[in-house]
């Protein structure tokens, strides 16, 4: 399907390969805009992973029966899928985690404990998820080295030259998201990974808000480690990918033990298996694996040109439509933003306005959305984050401008 000069019938047809999207709200249908917290899924991942339990389901690699070997293929070959989705050809450096957030953890505890030190700093922005912060806390408690927060501006964006700044004092590592999940800032990795290079520093990327809307090549972007999870990208909850450089991770020690990491046991020492396995402990989720290489997949059929056009005609009827909604405020103007739009209404709390709109059917997110320090350096207590997809519509939008300026009159 060329969804790029699709029309109105054909998006009902794309609309209706996700099931969710019919579901009954009220005495309507949901107009569904919460994406950035977990996209829906299209029938070709739910049909994906109720053949592999229907028809496939076994443990993978140590099997030598038929269906083992079934799924070790289908597991493996999803690998090889998802490197090739990040421009990677070495499956060794593909890690399945449960998300983002292990990912993260895998990455701060393994490398960390090795690299980290009093006086050394670990980089990180003012609008990192808590799952970008936390991680980093705890081994730095553990280590004595300490986070270095870079600013951001008024408008969302990176202060960039306080990122230069923390660069030159003691930096250890740069962990930065993408692409920000309460303000949809797409910040200038390519650039800031080249900067800290330059300095010997390496980075990792949180990229859960980035591959649902746009190609991610980790090897042209140069980074050390990235890291996205599959409920966001129309795939199955409950899995993950950590991108790793090979000498990286062949450096790092095991994070957990037990299982697929190993080669051999004995009461006297264990040795280690090989990548990526050797940070693989335990039963994976085969299903979600198998299920996410399906919605790349489905994605990559659509095409990430067409998504982008989507998206950006939505962000931009959205913004247009929203601003005309008497005492609204815009949070999070960066220049460059992913389709998702963060609002508040004169004084009135975000939850007071998310339960108005909810009684219209449209999904959205109020509150924190786990970036309670970008939120204390904006001086509020969280947003109404609308965030959306290439199969949403301008109808939807129309929807949640109704409910705004509704919670406008009631509210203020």
């Amino acid at each position: 399907m060329d969804f790029a000069t699709t029309s109105l019938i054909d998006l009902q047809t794309l609309r209706a390969d996700f099931p969710a999207l019919s579901t009954p709200v009220y005495d309507t249908t949901v107009a569904y805009l919460d994406n950035a917290a977990t996209a829906q899924k299209p029938r070709a991942v739910i049909d994906r992973i109720s053949r592999y339990y229907e028809m496939e389901n076994a443990n993978v690699h140590r099997g030598v029966h038929f269906m083992s070997q079934l799924a070790t293929n289908a597991y493996e070959g999803a690998r090889a899928d998802i490197g090739a989705f990040l421009g990677v050809e070495d499956v060794g450096e593909i890690v399945f985690t449960r998300g983002t957030t292990e990912a993260i953890n895998l990455v701060a505890s393994s490398w960390g404990r090795m690299h980290l030190h009093p006086g050394a700093n670990v980089v990180v922005t003012e609008m990192e998820h808590h799952s970008n912060i936390v991680p980093w806390q705890l081994i730095c408690q553990e280590t004595g080295a300490s986070l270095r927060v870079v600013r951001v501006t008024d408008e969302g964006e990176i202060d960039y030259e306080d990122y230069e700044r923390a660069l030159a004092e003691g930096a250890a590592i740069v962990s930065v998201v993408h692409v920000s999940n309460s303000l949809g800032t797409i910040n200038p990795v390519k650039r800031m990974i080249d900067d800290a290079h330059s300095m010997g520093v390496p980075v990792l990327v949180d990229g859960a808000q980035a591959v649902p809307h746009g190609s991610v090549d980790v090897k042209a972007l140069g980074c050390d480690f990235y890291c996205f999870s599959s409920h966001k990208l129309f795939g199955p909850t409950g899995v993950g990918v950590l991108y790793g450089r090979r000498d990286l991770l062949e450096s790092m020690p095991p994070w957990q033990g037990g299982g697929d990491m190993i080669e051999e046991v004995d009461f006297g020492g264990t040795t280690y298996n090989h990548l990526p396995h050797k940070f693989e402990a335990g039963t994976p989720h085969i299903a979600g694996v198998v299920g996410l290489a399906a919605a790349m997949e489905y994605v990559q059929s659509v095409g990430f040109d067409a998504i982008q056009r989507a998206e950006a005609d939505l962000l931009a009827y959205a913004v247009e439509r929203l601003g005309t909604v008497e005492g609204i405020r815009f949070v999070g103007t960066a220049e460059r933003k992913a389709p998702v739009v963060s609002f508040l209404v004169g004084n009135t709390h975000p939850y007071d306005v998310g339960s108005i709109i909810d009684r219209l059917g449209v999904a959205v997110r109020t509150g924190h959305h786990c970036t309670q320090p970008l939120m204390k350096r904006l001086g509020i207590p969280g947003t109404v984050r609308a965030s959306m997809a290439f199969y949403n519509t301008r109808d939807e939008i129309d929807r949640l401008v109704t409910g705004v300026a509704r919670a406008s009159a009631m509210l203020q």
